[in-house]
């Protein structure tokens, strides 16, 4: 799946997910959904290969399970750069990357978010 795509897709489940779960993840526009989405993509292709070079071991410790938490991690980061997106908790954070990974495979992304 190309980056306009994934892209694409990202911001429509931000804008989906904020009106299933307000309490969960405020969202406060198309537009700034648009640009959180634009600024994972750039955070999954600079940090996340760093990070999921670094994890190897505990990610075949935990089965793959671990890649979960780093595209947590990578939606936390998001929310420090893009102000009007607000995620609750960790477990908020931990149940959108695990969203955004299975709307990505279904639509046939092989590399999650």
């Amino acid at each position: 799946m190309g980056f306009f795509k994934r892209t694409i897709l990202t911001t429509l489940i931000f804008v989906a997910y904020a009106q299933l779960f307000p309490t969960q993840l405020m969202v406060s526009s198309f537009g700034v959904a648009l640009v959180g989405a634009l600024v994972l993509g750039i955070l999954n292709g600079i940090i996340k290969p760093i990070l999921s070079f670094l994890s190897f071991p505990l990610t075949i410790i935990t089965f793959g399970l671990f890649a979960i938490v780093i595209n947590a991690l990578m939606l936390s980061m998001m929310t420090w750069f893009v102000p009007g997106i607000v995620l609750s908790s960790f477990g908020s954070t931990l149940l959108l990357a695990i969203v955004i990974s299975l709307v990505s495979a279904i639509f046939g992304d092989s590399r999650d978010n």
